[in-house]
This record gives structure tokens, C-alpha cells and sequence, in this order.
């Protein structure tokens, strides 16, 4: 069968070629009835523009960058942060009729910023997206505003910046999780900071703070251990914790990983969990729900930031020059409450 063109999309559709070139390039001003039928046409005859064509047209390819930090820098990384946004942004994309172009960043290197530039100007993206936690790197996303190019970057960890920005509500969220665990008669709840490059992540500790002011609960330095994010992390902050002479009676992790870590040496130190230590992680990962016992935590919506994120960039909301336009767009998390948390022992 041949392939089918704009013409056929058109005369199907019953409107005029330009109307089917908008509608595919994501232009605003379209009659939602006449986008609908286009999109209806397009589908039913599986029509894929030339994206050589497009290209030319527009200077740029119908590329969407995903750029984030490369697991391979870790001893033991974590694979689902990454997929659930490769999930979000190729949801946009095919919808988009676009294309997912993914990079793994070594921010470590010092000619990371050369390193993206070259990436960009061999690609011609439509629009970059940047995830946490170079999107709140100032050597990474200069880089990327130099060339021009659209960006969008997830869990900045604060609101200001000159870029759109896509995030969840990780300190209110936290303090709900820590008023949780409180509300089970635990007095004793330890906190396990995560990799300090990561600003979100910091949140996660200032909400934890802000549970137990809530719940009448005084802080203490003694119940907070500094992890990296990783699960090795995880294993020795809860080794430490529960060896002390007086240990908590429930941790919470900054991520699922490093609580995941805690849970591990838990059973190795015959701590039962969660009769004896309730653990929460932040999340809700793959690993949360395959771990015995499965793990309380905040499920993180990084499918949906990450898709929010592209169809952004592919309605080309972020080329607009004003820069008080830009904003952060909140999706919320969700406290997913499993096996690993139960009333304090007692």
C-alpha cells in the first residue's frame, strides 16, 4: 500500500492542506471540531509527515530532547526514574508526531556544556527538556539557552528562572507523609536527606521538618543522615541509624531507593518491619511495589511532569520571549500507603 500524503489527509479530512499542516505542527488558532477531524484523518490513514521536509521548513527537527543525569556515574543506578520520563515524553511525542531523542548527561565532566551544544546543533531539537538534577545546574541550562533552543526543565526545586519548568509538590507532600507516620504513635521518625545537587529533593527534608512541627514533634539533627539517592546509601544511613542506642522507630527516605536500603538492613539486623520500624520512601518506583514488604511512599508523577513537559515544547508555549510568562506548573504527588508502615512497637 502506498504511503499516504498531506493530500490524502486533506481530501479525507475535507479541508485544505495548510489546515492539515498546522494541525500537525501543534499551531495554535485551530477549531477544535476542524483539529479533531484532521487528527481522526491522520490516524486512520497511519499518515507520518516527512520529517526531512519539516526539518527544512522549520530549521529545527520535530526532535524533542530528553537530556538527564547518566545512571552510569552511579554504582548502583536507578533505572525508573528514567523510563517513567522516556514514558511521559514519547506519550506527548506520538501524539505530537514527534520524536524522542534521549542523552545521558555526565555533569561531572567540565566540557558538558561544549558536549550538549554539539549534541543540539548535529540535532536541531525542537525543545529540550531537563531533568532533575541538572535542571537546576546553571552550567547545563546556559548551555542549552545559548543555542537558542526551547527548554523545559522538571523538579527545579524552587519557582524562579527565566524557563518554564514542570514539578510536583514535594515539601507539602513530605510533611503530609511525616504527619502519617506521627499519626501511628511514631515520636521517633529519622529522615534520610538525599544527593544535595538535587534542590526537589531538598524540599523532601524541609517537608519532613514541617510534619513534625505540625504534628507537635521536635526536630532533631540526631535523626536526620545524609544519603546520595542510591541504595547503598540507603543501607548504610539505616545501618547507622539502627545501631544507635536509642534508634527510630520509623525512617523516612528522601527516595525509594535509599529506603529500600533501610528495609535490607533491617532484615539483617533482625528488625522487623514494620512491628518493630516502619519505612517510607518517595517515589513509588518499580521497587516499591515488588519489595517484601512493599513500601509506603509518595508517589512521584514523573510520567505525567515529563509529558506535561513535551506537549509544552511541541505547542511551542515555551518560545514565547517574555520572560514573565514563564512559570512552574505544579502536578501533585499521592502518598501510596502499603506494608511497610504500621503502628510504633508498644
Amino acid at each position: 500500500m502506498a504511503r499516504a500524503t498531506i493530500f490524502d489527509v486533506a481530501e479525507l479530512a475535507g479541508v485544505s492542506i495548510k489546515t492539515v499542516s498546522r494541525v500537525v505542527n501543534r499551531e495554535p488558532n485551530v477549531r477544535a471540531s476542524t483539529r479533531e477531524r484532521v487528527e481522526k484523518a491522520v490516524a486512520e490513514l497511519s499518515y507520518r509527515p516527512d520529517q526531512s521536509a519539516r526539518n527544512l521548513a522549520s530549521h529545527r527537527s520535530h526532535l524533542i530532547g530528553l537530556v538527564y543525569d547518566d545512571p552510569a556515574a552511579y554504582e548502583l543506578p536507578s533505572a525508573g526514574y528514567v523510563i517513567s520520563m522516556q514514558q511521559g515524553v514519547l506519550s506527548a511525542c506520538r501524539s505530537g508526531l514527534a520524536e524522542l531523542l534521549i542523552h545521558p548527561c555526565n555533569y561531572r565532566q567540565k566540557d558538558v556544556g561544549a558536549q550538549l551544544k554539539s549534541l543540539i546543533a548535529e540535532t536541531r531539537p525542537a525543545g529540550i527538556i531537563v531533568a532533575a538534577p541538572l535542571s537546576n545546574m546553571p552550567k547545563i541550562v546556559r548551555a542549552i539557552e545559548e543555542t537558542g533552543t526551547p527548554i523545559v526543565r522538571i523538579s527545579t526545586g524552587s519557582k524562579s528562572g527565566k524557563q518554564y519548568s514542570v514539578a510536583t509538590n514535594d515539601r507539602d507532600v513530605c510533611a503530609e507523609m511525616t504527619c502519617y507516620l506521627a499519626s501511628l504513635g511514631h515520636k521517633r521518625i529519622a529522615f534520610i536527606t538525599g544527593d544535595p545537587n538535587h534542590k526537589a529533593v531538598a524540599q523532601r527534608f524541609t517537608g519532613y521538618q514541617d510534619g513534625l512541627e505540625q504534628s507537635g514533634l521536635k526536630f532533631s539533627d540526631r535523626l536526620v543522615v545524609a544519603g546520595d539517592n542510591s541504595f547503598g546509601s540507603g543501607e548504610a544511613c539505616g545501618e547507622e541509624l539502627l545501631k544507635r542506642k536509642n534508634p527510630p522507630t520509623a525512617i523516612f527516605a528522601a527516595n525509594d531507593d535509599m529506603a529500600a536500603g533501610v528495609v535490607r538492613v533491617a532484615d539483617r539486623l533482625g528488625i522487623e518491619v514494620p512491628a518493630q520500624l516502619s519505612v517510607a520512601g518517595f517515589d513509588d518506583t518499580a521497587l516499591a511495589r515488588q519489595l517484601y514488604p512493599s513500601l509506603t511512599t509518595i508517589r512521584q508523577p514523573l510520567e505525567e511532569m515529563a509529558e506535561r513537559a513535551a506537549t509544552m515544547l511541541l505547542q511551542g508555549k515555551c518560545e514565547d520571549a517574555d520572560a514573565d510568562a514563564k512559570g512552574t506548573e505544579i502536578v501533585p504527588a499521592t502518598i501510596q500507603i502499603r506494608e511497610s508502615t504500621g503502628p510504633a512497637p508498644g
